[in-house]
């Protein structure tokens, strides 16, 4: 009789797995809550302390750590040697493993998590029992997802063999798997310890093949980290619409970093990963409506975000015009009704209610990658640096502008009232070009609005830039040689400027 041992944390789908082996004429050895659970669905199995002979010690820590198991494993029955050695330590072979491991990731992101129940969430036994069976996989059938059960389990029952390439399916899913754990759990140990890692080893899973990615000739797919991100498109639902492809992906990212800023209703729209319109009211239909006059041309074909619950109201406005995505927490039944009457725009929902969690920052370049502290940081301190001191009024449109900016392109230039950007000068090779680009396209909404820049003024043209356009109030970091030039540039015009000494370059 074939021997099958099973030891799962996650039981969805075991018993039926389970009944199809024991119908293929499979034994069942088993541990802990898994034996339990066959045990109570009537399913005859054995405990594996009846075959290692001892009993499972150190609340399960030490259970299927043993030469009857690994030996089991391991041998290759094709070899004298390694039988005749099996047999006189009363090793039986084992020809399936189904294993999948401690639910470590759902431990580590729950915030009410003590580090004890972290690391008592680091599996030792299954990640063994797997790398030993996926190492012989040419004999030993090894199941580490839910997902194979059916495959597998039909074949048995059928009396079919599972064949090569399906093994080395399985083994290679094994090997995938076990990695992504050791690498989770390393990363956590590093940031507990607040050290750098001397080896980065990035996870993730596939969670869809892609059209194509930035343009059609180049082949995408979509991968999602193992810890569910709140407020991400990796944890989005899909509610209506075509696939997203790969720009989509980009650019609606873009947006729902723009929108976690904001506590207030916002809309945002972006092209391009750069926001071509933001604005902010007391309601979602005010937002809207300021975000689309803020460029009504540029909105076209564009991405939305809002933190709030999509209305009829303002389903109607969108509904206009021709976007690609919209998403948001929630939408009305009536605005469904409305939004859906277009195939292709895509509709998503995504839980906003969890702050947006601070992470590393991955660039691929050739032939290694960068690694940064993800830029999640605002300050809300400043220095007043010209004559002339900010408004209240000055001071609320400088904040809204600050929050927009650390999210345009560098250099970056963002004109802005209290509620809505009138101007965006994106990605520019000199930070007077980007003004200008601001500056033209707010026409005479630049009068009485005040001016955010990513990084310091290295000369002081964009002052008088500004100026020239009707510009009362500028923040930046400053840090420049030359800052006493533009202070000086604005005090000649009577315009309040800040420092905030803290830059926000986005290449």
């Amino acid at each position: 009789m074939k021997r099958a041992l099973l030891s799962v944390s996650d039981k969805s789908g075991l018993v039926e797995f389970a009944q199809k082996l024991v119908t293929a004429g499979y034994e069942l050895v088993s541990t802990g809550g898994t034996y339990n659970t066959l045990q109570q669905a009537n399913l005859p199995v054995m405990s594996i302390s009846e075959v290692t002979g001892f009993p499972e010690i150190l609340d399960g820590r030490v259970k299927t750590l043993h030469p009857n198991v690994h030996g089991g494993l391991l041998g290759i029955l094709d070899n004298e040697d390694h039988c005749a050695q099996m047999q006189a330590h009363d090793i039986l072979p084992i020809d399936l493993v189904c294993v999948n491991l401690y639910p470590f990731a759902q431990t580590i992101a729950n915030p009410n998590a003590s580090y004890e129940d972290c690391i008592e969430q680091i599996d030792i036994g299954g990640p063994s029992m797997l790398r030993s069976a996926a190492k012989n996989h040419q004999r030993v059938i090894v199941v580490c997802d839910p997902s194979d059960y059916v495959q597998v389990g039909d074949t048995l029952v059928k009396g079919d063999e599972v064949d090569f390439a399906t093994r080395q399916r399985l083994a290679a899913k094994v090997y995938a798997q076990t990695a992504q754990y050791d690498a989770m759990i390393a990363n956590y140990l590093h940031e507990q310890a607040g050290v750098a890692q001397e080896v980065v080893t990035i996870t993730a899973r596939h969670k869809q093949s892609l059209r194509y990615g930035e343009n059609p000739h180049q082949q995408a797919d979509f991968y999602e980290t193992i810890v569910n991100a709140p407020y991400s498109l990796t944890s989005a639902q899909q509610l209506h619409g075509k696939e997203l492809s790969y720009n989509n992906i980009q650019d609606t990212n873009a947006a729902l970093e723009i929108v976690s800023e904001f506590n207030e209703p916002v809309v945002v729209a972006v092209k391009h990963m750069n926001p071509c319109g933001v604005g902010v009211g007391t309601t979602i239909e005010q937002a809207w409506e300021r975000a689309y006059d803020a460029d009504p041309t540029s909105i076209f074909g564009g991405i939305i975000a809002t933190n709030q619950h999509v209305s009829a109201a303002v389903a109607e406005q969108m509904h206009k015009i021709f976007l690609e995505v919209i998403i948001a927490p929630s939408f009305d039944e009536a605005a469904l009704e409305i939004l859906t009457q277009k195939a292709n725009v895509r509709l998503l929902t995504t839980d906003m209610s969890v702050a947006r969690q601070a992470s590393k920052q991955i660039t691929q370049v050739i032939g290694g990658i960068l690694v940064q502290d993800a830029n999640t940081t605002l300050t809300d301190t400043y220095e007043v640096v010209t004559k002339r001191q900010p408004s209240e009024k000055e001071l609320a449109q400088l904040q809204f502008a600050w929050k927009v900016v650390k999210h345009v392109k560098s250099n970056a230039i963002v004109l802005a009232n209290a509620d809505q950007t009138v101007g965006v000068g994106a990605g520019q090779m000199n930070r007077v070009g980007a003004a200008k680009i601001a500056i033209e396209q707010a026409g005479g909404k630049a009068l009485g609005s005040v001016l955010a820049s990513d990084a310091f003024f290295p000369m002081p043209d964009t002052v008088q830039a500004a100026a020239q356009a009707g510009i009362t109030a500028i923040i930046q970091p400053g840090g420049s040689i030359k800052d006493a030039d533009s202070i000086a540039e604005a005090d000649a015009h009577g315009i309040a400027m800040i420092f905030t000494r803290e830059r926000h370059f986005k290449h």
